[in-house]
This record gives C-alpha cells, sequence and structure tokens, in this order.
C-alpha cells in the first residue's frame, strides 16, 4: 500500500531559508528517512542530511519531525498522520550548515571539558572487579548513542543561547553522573570532584527535571530519574550535609 504525502522540507543555510514542500510517494513500513532518501533521488539532490547506520545506533540521522527532535530512520511514517502535512527541520538548538544538517560541535566542546576516568591506584586494568549491582547502576547510560536530542529538546539551552558557556546539557551531566556512580573511579583522590564539578562548573543547576531530555531519548535511557536527580541529590548532599561534609574531611586528613 502506498500513498502520496506533503514533506515540508526546511531548505536553507545559516543565512536564513524557508519551509520548500514536496509530494512524493510513501510505501508501507517506510520511516522517514526512507522518504528524504526519495526526494534526494527524485527531486532535489541537493537536499542535505546527515545519515549513517538507519539502524538507530549511530546518531547521525536526528532532526524535528513535525516539531519533535527524533531520529528520522526510527520515526515510522506509519506513525505519522497521512493526511496531514510532514514538516522536517534542523534541530533548533545548533546552528544551521545547511538544510537538515546541524553544527554540533557544541556537544564534543562540553564533552572534552569533562575529566575522564582515573584509574584506581595499584590496580592493573585487567584486576578490576566489580559487582553487578554496582555496574548496574550506570550500565544503562553507555547505552546512549549521542544523537543529542536531548540537548536539543533541553529548554535551559534551545530558548537561552547565553546558557550554552555555563551549561553542559543533560547528555554530559548524565556522564558525570555515570563516572560519579562508578565504584572504580578514583576522582576523588585525584582531587575532582565530580558532583561539585557538575553544579560549579557544568551547570546542574539550571535543570529544572522537566524530563524533556528523558522523553525523546530513542535508547530509552532514564536521564532525569536515574542520573540528574541522583546527581542533583550528591551535589546538595555534598554541599549542605554536614556530616556528609564532616566524612570527606576525616576521609582526606587519612
Amino acid at each position: 500500500m502506498s500513498y502520496r504525502a506533503t514533506f515540508r522540507v526546511w531548505r536553507g543555510d545559516a543565512s536564513g531559508g524557508r519551509l520548500q514542500p514536496y509530494e512524493v510517494e510513501v510505501n508501507e513500513g517506510e520511516v522517514v528517512l526512507d522518504v528524504v532518501h526519495r526526494l534526494q533521488a527524485t527531486q532535489t539532490p541537493d537536499l542535505a542530511v546527515r545519515w549513517n547506520c538507519k539502524a538507530g545506533k549511530c546518531g547521525s540521522c536526528s532532526a524535528e519531525v513535525n516539531g519533535r527532535p527524533r531520529l528520522m530512520c526510527m520515526t515510522r511514517m506509519s506513525t505519522l498522520p497521512p493526511d496531514e502535512p510532514v514538516t522536517l527541520t534542523p534541530m533548533r538548538t545548533f546552528p544551521v550548515v545547511r538544510d537538515l544538517v546541524t553544527d554540533v560541535s557544541f556537544n564534543y566542546a562540553k564533552a572534552r571539558e569533562i575529566p575522564s576516568f582515573v584509574p584506581p591506584p595499584g590496580v592493573a586494568p585487567g584486576a578490576y572487579r566489580m559487582a553487578q549491582q554496582d555496574v548496574g547502576r550506570s550500565q544503562e547510560f553507555r547505552k546512549c548513542i549521542e544523537c543529542f536530542l536531548c540537548q536539543d529538546v533541553c529548554h535551559v539551552i534551545r530558548d537561552h543561547e547565553e546558557n550554552k558557556p555555563v551549561y553542559a546539557g543533560p547528555r554530559f551531566l548524565m556522564r558525570i553522573a555515570e563516572l560519579d556512580m562508578h565504584p572504580l573511579d578514583a576522582a576523588a583522590g585525584a582531587g575532582i570532584d565530580r558532583s561539585r564539578s557538575a553544579q560549579d562548573d557544568h551547570g546542574l543547576g539550571y535543570c529544572n527535571i522537566t524530563r524533556c531530555c528523558t522523553d525523546v531519548c530513542p535508547e530509552r535511557i532514564t536521564i532525569t530519574e536515574n542520573a540528574l536527580i541522583p546527581l542533583k541529590e550528591r551535589a546538595a548532599d555534598r554541599k549542605y550535609d554536614p556530616l556528609v561534609w564532616l566524612g570527606s574531611k576525616i576521609r582526606r586528613r587519612r
């Protein structure tokens, strides 16, 4: 079964652009990216779009479908109203390069600001041992494919460009939480307080846990409840709880 659909695709570059309408054939079982490829093949070969695996694992084809951040390769046409136009626009939070392609270098810059895993002293890499329940706490976060949809939907930077220098966004606050929960991370011994850094250096306080990042994650990572809220609790404990503060001083003195 096939039908004709109207696609309104944003065409332009950093200087500006507009929505361009196209009539295109849609076949049963197709996803939005299939239709975009058909547009390139039949009507607009110069349409710029990123894609790679077409299997929901590379995170390349992020865009906004009818105003919602999605992976085009994971958005089935059968989930969209067939009698309404499908509007494709680039991710709004990042600068447009051309058409549906955006400059996501902001995210790589934020990734470089986060100190990496600090190996435990005196333990060789092959000798790391962890309980499965400790592994499970942060293993979920390793599923991230860096599509940056959570970054795109986060209103802290989506609606406030001025926050970008001081706010890492949910993807990288989740990375800090992952490291802070790692049972073998020896960052504290190296003078790195991850939860304090999340608050002071990466803007954790800007997050008001609206859960929009969790809602758009194609890997269904529970970013808000499992990463951001626990990280906020740790940051608050270490800053305001007198017993936690005292314990940190005792350990440091030893």
